[in-house]
């Protein structure tokens, strides 16, 4: 099993930035894929970004491209996402997630096996 707890959120203005982490422990090693996703109250929970864990190739969904990166450090255990430019929109509970198959629909809840709690983001 694989363990993920996100850090790092909290209340901001527009404009500003905030850095969520995910730290990952556990089987970490089998995992292909992690990615953020997140849940404003009424909607369906959404992808935001991905990275393969291994070729650090990245994907962004359209409403964060330029604003939002998605890193990992070099053992592979802590991910992160640097959030800058926030907008009220941007407003949520984010989730941490991890995909042991690699998978080419990064954008889908389905396609990861574990999960954090989330953390929320407030843009006000």
């Amino acid at each position: 099993h694989v363990q993920l707890v996100e850090s790092g959120g909290g209340l901001v203005q527009p404009g500003g930035s905030l850095r969520l982490s995910c730290t990952a422990s556990g089987y970490t090693y089998n995992t292909c894929s992690m990615g953020w996703f997140r849940q404003a109250p009424g909607k369906e929970r959404e992808g935001v970004a991905a990275i393969r864990r291994y070729s650090g190739t990245t994907s962004y969904a359209d409403s964060v491209k330029g604003r939002f990166t998605i890193s990992q450090d070099n053992a592979k255990t802590t991910l992160y996402l640097q959030m800058n430019s926030l907008k009220p929109e941007d407003t949520a509970v984010y989730y941490c997630a991890a995909s042991i198959p690699c998978l080419p629909n990064w954008n889908e809840t389905r396609t990861y096996n574990y999960w954090g709690q989330g953390t929320q983001v407030t843009v006000s």
